[in-house]
């Protein structure tokens, strides 16, 4: 079974950067592709950025320009470098990694990792 840990979450003023990492084991980190969502109290999870096996990038709109999606096979890591944050970025972080990419777009996991808080203050 796959398992997510998520890190590197924290409080920020606005305009301000962080560097969340996941780290997944359990799987085949390589042949599968990743993204990473977030959700806020009483709203649905959002996908947030996902890369492809091939290391193809797509964004949501609202965090386009400026965060960026990476991972690092030999680490079995992923990472969403996060930079010009705004308080509504405010969320809980999470990851998480399929073999389709449909899967990753909808969302339908059945098990997450326990995410990782990012605050950004006004």
């Amino acid at each position: 079974q796959v398992q997510l840990v998520e890190s590197g979450g924290g409080l920020v003023q606005a305009g301000g950067s962080l560097r969340l990492s996941c780290v997944v084991s359990g799987g085949i980190f390589a042949a599968n592709a990743m993204a990473w969502y977030r959700q806020t109290p009483g709203q649905e999870r959002e996908l947030v950025a996902g890369i492809t096996v091939g290391g193809s990038t797509d964004y949501a709109s609202s965090v386009k320009g400026r965060f960026a999606i990476s991972k690092d096979n030999a680490k079995n890591t992923l990472y969403l470098q996060m930079n010009s944050l705004k308080p509504e970025d405010t969320a809980v972080y999470y990851c998480n990694t399929a073999p389709l990419w449909s899967t990753i777009v909808r969302g339908t996991f059945t098990s997450w990792g326990q995410g990782t808080q990012v605050t950004v203050s006004s």
